[in-house]
């Protein structure tokens, strides 16, 4: 499974810095610079860890913890400030804050810090609610699809299904067998070509270009794989 995480810091150099080092430790790494941003990134959801500054534009760090878990969202979150005080690392923590860091630190530790916080997290529902794929949102609960543009399309049932199996595999190849018997039953016998125009069509809703995909990948003579945000075309 793909781990997302979000860099919510305002220093540039020093957030990127920290994404890199995410990347070239397995993971898929966010920078945002404004606190405001930050909140309205997290709402649309898919992080699994945010690394999280205290001085930011427009809401501050405590802002944007408390704004999130008032509204139920127990991403695990990792605040990393120079403000060392206890009483601010204290307020973190009464802000539900998972673990607080201060600068200067070693990127090492801080790397360890997040990937701690990732195995202690409890695994999540996938897909229960609201999904993102690019710039898409899936609506599980209306089975709509939100288009980039703000055109909106009901799912098929079996469209559903296969969105939800392949979400809580994001980022894994899913085996063409085990699609056809969860989205149409082990025990049907659907046409070669029944599955192929299910993904082609949503394509056509989900990607800029159906025929270069960036999100829903054919990997042949294996399967299906989904990528929920990625800025590289299709293997």
């Amino acid at each position: 499974m793909t781990r997302w995480a979000l860099v919510v810091e305002d220093e540039s150099p020093l957030g990127e810095m920290i994404c890199d080092n995410l990347v070239a430790e397995g993971w898929r790494a966010e920078l945002c610079k404004d606190g405001d941003l930050a909140v309205q990134r997290l709402e649309k959801g898919g992080i699994d860890v945010v690394v999280l500054d205290i001085m930011l534009p427009g809401r501050n760090g405590f802002e944007v913890l408390r704004t999130i878990r008032e509204r139920g969202d127990d991403t695990p979150v990792l605040i990393l400030s120079a403000r060392s005080a206890d009483q601010d690392r204290i307020h973190g923590l009464e802000l539900q804050a998972d673990d607080y860091l201060s600068k200067p630190f070693n990127l090492r530790e801080l790397l360890l810090r997040v990937a701690a916080l990732l195995r202690r997290a409890p695994a999540k529902a996938v897909g229960e609610d609201v999904l993102t794929i690019g710039r898409c949102q899936i609506d599980f609960r209306s089975q709509t699809l939100t288009d980039a543009a703000g055109a909106q399309r009901n799912l098929s049932d079996s469209e559903t299904r296969l969105l939800r199996l392949l979400a809580g595999r994001e980022g894994d190849v899913v085996s063409r067998k085990e699609i056809l018997d969860h989205v149409f039953g082990a025990h049907a016998t659907p046409s070669p070509r029944t599955l192929d125009n299910l993904v082609l069509g949503l394509r056509r809703s989900l990607e800029d270009d159906a025929r270069h995909p960036r999100h829903l990948h054919t990997i042949r003579g294996v399967g299906l794989r989904l990528d929920l945000r990625t800025d590289q075309p299709a293997p």
